[in-house]
């Protein structure tokens, strides 16, 4: 394969502009896939992608084009997610690019990711082709969009390309510009082997099956490699590209974009990130890897039978490898027995990785509410990272207490920025700026606590700005904090899985909300519950759901008085002991209303 006819190209774009439809015509466009095989959003694989129309994982596929100067070039073309959540994969396939396609809606214009997926690519060095997108919707501007790209980033109406996925229309022109303005991979195929695993998956009949970059030298069935991490030695059983099928060939040689099997059945020895070399002749020093993954959420995934907790293990360890930016480790509790603590990078993050466990691996969980992790410095000058509310430490031991920030950037209509503000600085957010744009747009600048943005806050700006508003966010450290840990009780038992850490100022509010929506959530028993919510030995909320009585003096008619006394006082004594001994489960449904306040 000659270097200089291989094109390497992702496609960065804010979510629903359009980037999975852009690839399914460009696939058209180079014969990859027939009409017969042709669906919405080829390059999504997953159900899950396909039933809420959102990119998840990155998708890599290799296509042959026939440019017009008359060459066949060799594309491998990535197709990444737009949401805020899943930056890591845009940052990992990045890696694997020299070039990129930057999609921004006629309609919509440059929204909060958009930038942020700009500022990657530009950071990683890549040539960029700004492309506006939807050109076939009726009454579109597309010189709104056109002055965004220019006043942010500095394109000029010329280097700037216009499309809609969606007909086809200037996806020929799109390829063009492919292999006219971004470079072609440098690398040489004769030096030492240099491959960058950029993704990788379990496959029950194969093992592993790693996703490559080839950076250097060249890859074959039947050679030895060694992972520069772990030390560990396979040998090769097949080579090939996504074409978008896996697709056998003879070898992958610097520039390549495709997979590798070589027999590898523990997960843990092909890490993303990591640099496979020969073993005859191995390279002097691993490719830089990926900045790790910051979890920004954490929650508890926990069996709803205890005998399943292997399986889960197994589950996460495999998903795992489809997901270098999930976290986790074993954790117990007194009400839910043994679990997992899991780090997500957001509420979508955490709510993909359940469904994906539930169905991809059959598993029936239960997940406590989500948390963030605060710092705890101690009196005896010790620091705590606590992750899980039941492990915050006793009030009398804390000096102080600080929690996580982020900085928000929130891109809205002009007419949508006084409900905008005003929801940010219920959340206790800090304002730090505000920026006119081209097209009547304000971006708005805040730094806001965390856990304020768990708590619905993404679902309430869409609403007040009607769907317009966009938000994107990064981690802006650590932050002095009046942090109080409320503890649930149920018939004066602390159910620690219900555990939450709070603003003080918030804590009686929260405490209040969670008692009344346990009462209407907790099946009513055979005896009273007492629900209360306390802060050290202080209630600061409770409430009791009353208990179902059988009526057991409906068979008395006459007779005297004492009879029914009788009865009604063996009830009693029923009622009591029950409450002794009986147990009150918990629903899933009781520990997701946590988020819903």
């Amino acid at each position: 394969m000659d270097h200089a006819l291989v094109r390497n190209f992702c496609i960065v774009a804010h979510i629903d502009h359009g980037k999975s439809t852009l690839a399914d015509r460009i696939l058209e466009v180079c014969g990859a896939i027939t009409d017969r095989e042709a669906v919405d959003q080829v390059l999504d694989s997953m159900d899950l992608e396909r039933e809420r129309g959102i990119t998840i994982k990155a998708s890599a596929v290799h296509l042959q084009y026939q440019a017009d100067d008359g060459q066949t070039y060799h594309l491998n073309l990535i197709d990444t997610p737009g949401h805020v959540d899943f930056s890591y994969e845009v940052s990992r396939s990045l890696k694997a690019c020299e070039g990129a396609l930057l999609l921004v809606d006629a309609s919509q214009g440059v929204e909060a990711q958009t930038v942020a997926n700009a500022y990657l690519a530009i950071d990683s060095d890549l040539d960029i082709i700004p492309v506006v997108n939807k050109i076939d919707i009726k009454n579109v501007e597309r010189s709104f969009a056109l002055g965004q790209l220019h006043e942010m980033f500095g394109f000029s109406e010329e280097e700037v390309l216009h499309a809609s996925a969606r007909t086809g229309e200037g996806v020929h022109e799109i390829l063009e510009a492919v292999v006219a303005r971004v470079r072609p991979p440098e690398g040489s195929a004769e030096a030492p082997l240099r491959a960058l695993i950029f993704d990788s998956e379990y496959n029950s009949y194969r093992g592993v099956i790693a996703y490559v970059r080839v950076m250097d030298g060249r890859i074959r069935k039947g050679d030895t490699v060694r992972m520069m991490a772990t030390g560990r030695q396979f040998e090769v059983d097949e080579v090939g590209v996504l074409a978008p099928a896996m697709t056998p060939t003879e070898e992958l040689v610097a520039g390549a974009v495709g997979y590798l099997c070589a027999g590898i059945k523990d997960a843990r020895e092909c890490r993303v990130g990591d640099t496979i070399t020969s073993a005859r002749h191995p390279a002097a020093e691993p490719l830089p890897g990926y900045r790790e993954p910051k979890a920004m959420v954490f929650a508890g995934l926990y069996p709803t039978e205890s005998a399943e907790f292997a399986s889960l293990k197994d589950a996460l360890d495999k998903l795992a490898l489809n997901d270098a930016a999930l976290h986790y480790e074993a954790e117990t509790s007194g009400a839910l027995g043994f679990g997992f603590r899991c780090g997500f990078l957001g509420l979508l993050h955490m709510e993909i990785v359940q469904e994906r466990l539930e169905r991809e691996y059959d598993m029936d969980l239960v997940a406590t509410a989500p948390s963030v992790v605060y710092r705890v410095y101690l009196k005896n000058g010790q620091r705590v990272e606590v992750e899980n509310p039941a492990h915050y430490p006793d009030e009398g031991s804390i000096e102080r207490a600080e929690e996580p920030y982020i900085r928000a950037t929130i891109m809205c209509p002009e007419e949508a920025v006084g409900p905008c503000m005003q929801l940010s600085q219920a959340r206790r957010a800090v304002f730090k700026d505000m920026v006119h744009t081209a097209g009547g747009r304000v971006t708005l600048t805040y730094s806001i606590p965390l856990a304020e943005i768990l708590l619905e806050y993404y679902d309430q700006l869409k609403s007040v700005s009607r769907g317009y508003a966009s938000l994107d966010y990064e981690f802006d450290g650590y932050k002095p904090a009046k942090l109080a840990k409320v503890n649930l009780m149920i018939n004066y038992e602390s159910v620690d899985a219900l555990a939450f850490l709070t603003h003080r100022e918030f804590a009686e509010v929260r405490a209040r909300t969670i008692v009344d929506r346990l009462k209407q959530l907790l099946p009513r028993q055979l005896f009273e519950i007492r629900i209360q919510a306390a802060i050290g030995g202080r209630v600061i909320a409770a409430g009791r759901i009353s208990q179902l009585r059988k009526n057991v003096i409906a068979k008395c008619y006459g007779g005297d008085i004492t009879r029914k006394r009788k009865l009604l006082e063996k009830q009693k004594a029923g009622k009591k002991r029950m409450k002794q001994v009986g147990s009150v489960d918990v629903p899933q449904e009781a520990f997701m209303s946590l988020l819903k306040i």
